[in-house]
């Protein structure tokens, strides 16, 4: 495989931040091909469509041209960039009012299954080796907000109490719907029919 954009050496990384913080726009450039897929493949797992996670992509580079100057470097540019992306999808859900909808919409459903829940129990079907173009097509699947929860706590490693403050609900809230939500993945990945979710209203 030939070295591309993607592979940029650290030490040039952080000079090419350095550099667009000073207006470079080749340097943003870099910055730009180094980060647009990883950027690109979190807007659509979470937002779960294309043209809206292209649309997005665009957004979180403007975003990120405007507030380079505020990178302090107390932590890895990859990690700024990645709380910049969430951030700017989370902002878009609350426009759509998605967040809020789809969260109150399930939020009393299935509470009975949550009572002897353990959170920080490993899930067996979930820990095994599942295909994941297979996990993709089975979050995809999920309604917005069971998606939302899994991908920030499961995926993207955010504790309850950061995922609370992010969207808006519950410590509680976002552990009922993490666990929902694994409930969910499991039928799916087991071969059980889950129908399409409608779009919130």
């Amino acid at each position: 495989m030939n070295s591309s954009p993607h592979d940029v050496p650290k030490s040039s990384e952080a000079e090419a931040i350095e550099q667009a913080k000073n207006g470079n726009a080749d340097a943003f450039e870099l910055l730009y091909n180094a980060h647009k897929r990883r950027v690109y493949s979190l807007c659509l797992r979470m937002i779960g469509n294309t043209a809206e996670a292209e649309d997005l992509t665009q957004e979180v580079f403007l975003q990120m041209f405007r507030k380079i100057g505020t990178f302090r470097g107390e932590a890895a540019f990859s990690t700024w960039v990645h709380r910049l992306t969430v951030n700017m999808v989370l902002m878009r859900l609350r426009k759509k009012k998605l967040v809020t909808a789809s969260l109150e919409d399930i939020s009393g459903r299935d509470t009975e299954n949550v009572s002897s829940y353990d959170p920080g129990a490993v899930d067996p079907v979930m820990a095994g080796s599942v295909d994941r173009l297979n996990l993709e097509k089975a979050m995809q699947a999920l309604p917005a907000g069971y998606r939302l929860i899994f991908q920030l706590h499961d995926v993207e490693g955010y504790e309850h109490q950061e995922i609370s403050s992010m969207v808006g609900c519950s410590v509680g809230n976002s552990k009922s719907q993490l666990h929902k939500a694994r409930m969910k993945l499991r039928d799916l990945l087991q071969g059980k029919p889950y129908p399409t979710p409608k779009s919130p209203r």
